[in-house]
């Protein structure tokens, strides 16, 4: 009988963990998910619960772990403004405690490690777009620092792991993204506008609406296991998002338009440090792995429109 590889997700029962858990049984590996539930949920894996691939154990990657995996994958943080916030230093010790003890359960098993970082560590970027090779403008003491800064210290990690002990470990920048799997308290703004049009309440925009963001469906960024496929050494961060930048005004407006909804735009103060311009360069992932975005936004959000239709019975 061949061997099947396993992959332990940390995070896996969170909006993009579950869907990597779905993408990685389908290509026949065995799959460890592992998640405190904080912003998981069981829900998001109950389709394969039951499949003999598959484990579920719920934990914490603040404390150590033991367990046998060919890949580590660590997707274990909360990734909205919301829920990063609602308890900032646990978001730090996610970041920077749970990913050295991923780093050490894949030393021990001389497994290869992805981190999926952020564009959040590009700050208020002054490039644009951004390339994995700018360093970024972020406000280290800021109300978003838990998230932003613990990540580039995730990535320091990352890379002195990689060079110190000579470990095979990959680091992703995800931008934002979205599909089925979000919570509809989730926070980020494409879950925000849809249920607030789906309910026909005011779509809340912060600021006045001409800041940009990129925004990659889910199925495209799942994608990213072809970076951890790939045999050879990757000695950089890669970008993985959608390069098609959007106002926040714009995606208002189709969202109203694709749901028919009676919901107005409502304008509020900005909250601090909210990043103006949010772009990536993906030229990197494109060259060496033959990956891009495939799914257009408005296909995107009428999967996603229909996910929150299904489930929370608008």
């Amino acid at each position: 009988m061949n061997y099947k590889k396993k992959i332990l997700i940390a995070g896996g029962a969170g909006f993009i963990g579950s869907h990597l858990c779905e993408r990685l049984l389908k290509k026949n590996y065995k799959v460890i998910c592992i998640d405190n539930l904080h912003t998981g949920n069981k829900n998001n894996i109950k389709n394969f619960i039951s499949n003999k691939n598959f484990i579920f154990k719920k934990h914490d990657i603040t404390n150590k772990l033991n367990i046998k995996a060919d890949y580590i994958l660590n997707f274990a943080c909360p990734a909205s403004p919301v829920a990063y916030q609602t308890d900032p230093i646990k978001t730090v010790k996610t970041c920077v405690i749970g990913t050295s003890n991923l780093l050490d359960l894949s030393r021990k098993n001389k497994s290869i490690c992805l981190q999926a970082s952020t564009s959040e560590i590009y700050g208020d970027p002054l490039t644009h777009p951004q390339k994995e090779n700018y360093w970024g403008n972020v406000n280290p003491i800021g109300i978003r620092s838990c998230y932003d800064e613990g990540k580039r210290c995730a990535e320091t990690l990352c890379f002195d792991f990689k060079r110190f002990y000579k470990m095979d470990v990959r680091v992703v920048r995800i931008f934002n993204t979205y599909g089925p799997n979000m919570q509809v308290d989730d926070g980020r703004v494409i879950s925000n506008f849809i249920n607030q049009s789906l309910r026909n309440k005011n779509i809340t925009i912060y600021g006045n609406g001409d800041q940009t963001r990129s925004f990659c469906f889910v199925d495209d960024l799942v994608e990213v296991i072809k970076i951890i496929e790939k045999k050879n050494k990757i000695n950089q961060p890669i970008n993985i998002g959608n390069p098609e930048e959007q106002t926040i005004k714009q995606l208002a407006n189709k969202i109203i338009q694709l749901t028919g909804t009676k919901s107005r735009i409502k304008y509020i103060n900005l909250p601090p440090d909210d990043p103006y311009k949010r772009c990536p360069d993906i030229t990197f992932a494109q060259k060496n792995f033959l990956w891009s975005p495939k799914i257009a936004l408005k296909e995107g959000l009428l999967k996603t429109i229909d996910y929150f239709k299904n489930k929370h019975y608008y």
